[in-house]
């Protein structure tokens, strides 16, 4: 198929002149990194950017508040010290995302379908998750749940 590689069965694979050597491939074809703002330049007409991106006036960081911790950080505190009152969801197969969705960098106490419970600190809801930060009695572990395991909660 490619006469001039046939060589590369005959030799040693882990030797370093095998990869290095000519190559099937054309090399001699070059990319331009320019953007054609005929392309380009209706979508993003004032910075070239998307909207939301560092630097433009609105743009919020993925994760974290002011004075909640770093950047998706761990809370700076530890939860509060008492357990609230459960409060029984009948007949739900797994919780919304988007009523969890209120309680995001907020302390929020999880009841698990299996009878645990915890402090949670919230800081991604997806489809069928959320991750954030699981108070272990002593400090905040990064953990992921998902949103089938949760039986009710209540955030503060």
């Amino acid at each position: 198929m490619y006469p001039s590689h046939v060589h590369r069965y005959n030799q040693n694979p882990y030797h370093w002149e095998t990869y290095s050597s000519s190559s099937p491939f054309q090399e001699d074809i070059h990319y331009s990194t320019d953007v054609d703002e005929r392309q380009f330049g209706q979508l993003f007409p004032q910075t070239g950017l998307p909207p939301g991106m560092p630097g433009l006036p609105g743009f919020q960081p993925p994760f974290g508040q002011p004075g909640q911790g770093q950047a998706g950080g761990p809370p700076t505190s530890p939860p509060p010290s008492f357990v609230p009152a459960q409060t029984q969801q009948i007949g739900t197969f797994a919780v919304d995302p988007g009523s969890i969705r209120g309680c995001l960098f907020r302390f929020t106490y999880l009841w698990l379908r299996g009878f645990e419970q915890f402090w949670f600190f919230p800081i991604f809801v997806g489809r069928t998750s959320v991750a954030g930060w699981r108070w272990t009695g002593y400090r905040w572990v990064y953990s992921g749940i998902s949103l089938r395991q949760i039986q009710s909660f209540s955030c503060f």
